[in-house]
């Protein structure tokens, strides 16, 4: 009987999280740090192009309608086992976003409708109260 000894190498797991106002300005810096992390940990530059829109668009929606005077919201991004994870949690649990058809005089709505397109998976996780959590993943190519 002859047996292979096989080792799986797993990419190192990398993590960055920033707390950011919940304004078009800080919206804006989450797509401006993402960019720089994404860059410095060298994530493939079509990964890095669809994660940088997921991002300003989640960033976006928590700035608009996650948003609550005084309280931040925080981004993550997590690399691990081929998959970049982005997620941004704001304080307004109660209102968890969900996909809705576009309508086209609207300037809005869309923006979930381009984070599905994009992304490879993603979902909303509640709580702990009052926060949620909207994350999307992206494969990463393998080596």
């Amino acid at each position: 009987m002859n047996q292979q000894n096989t080792t799986q190498v797993l990419s190192p797991t990398r993590h960055f999280t920033v707390l950011l106002s919940p304004t078009p300005r800080g919206a804006r810096l989450a797509r401006l740090l993402a960019v720089e992390w994404m860059r410095e940990h060298e994530v493939p530059y079509g990964v890095a192009e669809a994660a940088t829109q997921v991002v300003a668009e989640l960033a976006a929606n928590a700035a608009t309608h996650g948003r609550v005077a005084g309280r931040s919201f925080r981004l993550a991004l997590v690399t691990h086992d081929s998959v970049l994870r982005i997620e941004v949690t704001d304080t307004r649990g109660e209102n968890l976003p969900r996909l809705q058809p576009p309508f086209p005089p609207s300037d809005s709505g869309r923006g979930l409708l381009l984070v599905e397109a994009l992304a490879d998976r993603w979902g909303v996780e509640p709580g702990p109260v009052p926060r949620k959590t909207v994350w999307a993943e992206l494969d990463l190519p393998h080596p």
